[in-house]
């Protein structure tokens, strides 16, 4: 049976926009209604009991309100923190970005030696870990590093210069010294910063993203459900934003491109 309802994405802010373009870039037929926390952004230094509650109360409203078919935890963090509880209690199917990430990285890596680097939440919560140890790749050793500051640069919408750089070249250290030969980019917001961070990693080294293997999950579980719509015209996108909506259009724009026309606003009741 088709189902023509949304295809529902959130994240703490911008990031989850790598997963909105890939989405939509692979199924434009399909609707999508996107949620950037942008009043409770970043999500990283967060407790991730906190990033739960927060994770819990955008599914709601992603389904009660908005009547989404799917969610898509765009978010390491937050599928870090809830995504086995969400796809318990949802009543949709979820699909998150660490799995799909995480067979990338494996599958591309052809010294064994793989990099994964993240927020201090995602990194600390230890779910890349389990997710690889859990595949059967023969001899992947995993290194992880935090890199706490590279969200709040992509949310000012400075993706490049001497700041990041430098900044970039402290955190991916470890990175360099272990001489990994793919790093795994565990948050959504850092595909933005690929060229600085490809460039202090160097050129032998694979940057992976896992928008595009979380866009292929998305395309998969809906044909599996038999839930993919079965309209042929272009789908409609729909952007909220609990922050500064001029500010999430605008930067958003620039980030995803001509699809985020304008944001709505949501406006919590009780804001943590």
């Amino acid at each position: 049976m088709a189902d023509d309802r949304p295809i529902g994405i959130f994240d703490s802010g911008f990031g989850g926009l790598t997963v909105a373009r890939a989405v939509i870039d692979l199924l434009p037929d399909e609707d999508v209604v996107y949620f950037g926390d942008t009043g409770r952004y970043p999500y990283g230094p967060r407790p991730l009991e906190e990033v739960r509650a927060f994770a819990h109360e955008i599914t709601r409203l992603l389904v009660e309100q908005h009547g989404v078919k799917m969610v898509v935890v765009a978010c390491n963090t937050a599928a870090a923190a809830a995504l086995p509880e969400l796809e318990e209690v949802a009543g949709v199917p979820v699909v998150g970005v660490i799995e799909p990430g995480a067979r990338s990285l494996v599958e591309v890596t052809e010294s064994g030696r793989v990099g994964v680097i993240g927020t201090v939440g995602t990194i600390a919560s230890g779910a890349y870990q389990a997710s690889i140890a859990a595949m059967d790749g023969p001899g992947v050793e995993l290194f992880c590093a935090a890199c706490p500051g590279f969200v709040e640069f992509v949310e000012r919408g400075v993706l490049e210069g001497d700041q990041i750089t430098v900044l970039a070249e402290r955190l991916l250290a470890p990175m360099v010294e272990a001489k990994v030969d793919s790093l795994l980019l565990g948050c959504t917001h850092y595909p933005y910063l690929a060229r600085t961070i490809s460039k202090v990693m160097g050129h032998g080294v694979v940057l992976v993203s896992s928008a595009d293997e979380t866009a292929f999950a998305v395309a998969d579980a809906l044909r599996a459900l038999g839930a993919a719509t079965t309209r042929r015209t272009p789908g409609t996108h729909r952007f909220l934003s609990s922050g500064d909506v001029a500010w999430f259009a605008d930067l958003g724009r620039r980030l995803l491109g001509p699809e985020l026309g304008s944001a709505e606003s949501h406006v919590w009741i009780s804001p943590r």
